[in-house]
């Protein structure tokens, strides 16, 4: 129960950070890239999703949205809505690829279904809440760099973590 409730926490907390950023900052460039300001976070939370629907599953994923898409329209409820309904609508083609890939291994699950994800999330989000469609291939380039750079990290790390022997057998 704890690490779903870690997980809903840090899946809502990057949606509504996300919204956070782009409702204060609007479209911002670093390194020549132009998007809005919570692509650069949004990508973070496809991996928390992903997470989200290992400890919890599809339920408790709609659950961390909805606590997202709530924080959110605090701050800006047009921004909230567009936000919800592009997470909504991409975690349903997230999960549709995910879902199927998952028993082949859940890093080339992850990579994928987050490719997928930022393409409708962007297009998506783009056009409901009101920015340039131009923007398109740099929030999908941003969010899928910033999805496979977390999930490719946390991979590493827990290929580099001791495996601990644990009894019985003969060399025990």
């Amino acid at each position: 129960m704890t690490a779903r409730l870690l997980t809903l926490a840090a899946f809502a907390g990057c949606i509504v950070a996300a919204n956070a950023a782009t409702a204060s900052l609007g479209v911002v460039a670093w390194f020549g890239v132009a998007a809005t300001a919570g692509t650069w976070l949004a990508g973070l939370s496809f991996v928390a999703r992903d997470w989200m629907h290992e400890t919890g599953g599809p339920k408790w994923v709609a659950l961390a949205l909805a606590v997202g898409a709530a924080l959110s329209a605090l701050m800006s409820p047009t921004l909230a809505l567009a936000s919800a309904v592009a997470f909504t609508l991409s975690e349903t083609a997230d999960w549709a690829v995910y879902a199927p890939l998952r028993r082949r291994g859940k890093v080339r699950a992850a990579l994928a279904s987050n490719v997928v994800g930022s393409v409708v999330d962007s297009a998506a989000f783009l056009l409901l809440a009101g920015f340039p469609l131009a923007l398109l291939g740099t929030q999908i380039l941003v969010k899928v760099s910033a999805s496979t750079v977390v999930v490719m990290g946390v991979r590493l790390a827990v290929l580099r973590q001791p495996v601990l022997a644990a009894g019985g057998g003969r060399h025990a």
